[in-house]
């Protein structure tokens, strides 16, 4: 074999060896790519059934959540009907008649009497009853607290400073509630304060005969 034959040889078997080893890369490749898109299947499904089941999961608690606040908003819908009714046909009629029995006869009612200070901000309460002599402040709760018999009572120190006009007058407070919790009414009997309450459909005054309420 000549020199140049033995060159040719050479050459054609590192031809075919980088061929061989070209072949080995892709099918390398190919199996690499197919095991890649494999595990990106997988993957996609596993992802897929997760978003399924929090979509499910987010969709039960959003039904969750409306039935929720659908009961809540009936509730307070309810209470509010209860309040409104308390206040227009038993509370706001009754109040003169009551207080006459305590010999302070009642000349006007307000409901919701507001006023504003630009020293000291707003008020209002939710029914005044006016003679020449006394003003009856009444302070209305669905459900009557200690914390809202305090609040009242404070309300009660800054009155004149936000009615002015009843500067001359006694003022008397009062409060009133569908209910009462935590011994509100006898807390606000001990502070000076008459307890209204209803009977069937009548007002009535809770505090004795031998009550004395607290002069503002």
């Amino acid at each position: 074999m000549t020199t140049l034959e033995a060159l040719v040889e050479q050459n054609n078997k590192q031809i075919a060896e980088v061929w061989a080893l070209f072949k080995e890369t892709r099918e390398n490749i190919e199996r690499l790519t197919q095991k890649t898109d494999a595990q990106i299947e997988r993957l996609t499904q596993k992802t897929d059934a997760q978003i399924e089941r929090l979509t499910q999961k987010t969709d039960a608690q959003i039904e969750k959540t409306s039935k929720t606040v659908d009961r809540v908003t009936r509730e307070l819908e309810s209470i509010k009907d209860k309040w409104g009714r308390f206040v227009e046909y038993i509370l706001a009629p009754g109040i003169g008649r009551v207080f006459k029995e305590r010999n302070i006869p009642i000349e006007r009612v307000y409901q919701r009497a507001q006023s504003h200070s630009v020293e000291h901000g707003d008020m209002e309460i939710d029914i005044l009853g006016i003679n020449h002599e006394y003003v009856i402040a009444v302070e209305v709760k669905s459900t009557l607290s200690i914390d809202d018999v305090n609040e009242f009572l404070e309300e009660l120190k800054k009155f004149k400073l936000f009615f002015p006009e009843y500067k001359d007058r006694k003022v008397i407070g009062a409060v009133a509630g569908i209910e009462i919790t935590g011994k509100a009414d006898r807390y606000a009997y001990k502070k000076g304060l008459f307890v209204l309450g209803q009977a069937g459909e009548d007002l009535v005054i809770k505090n004795d005969k031998q009550f004395k309420p607290v002069v503002w």
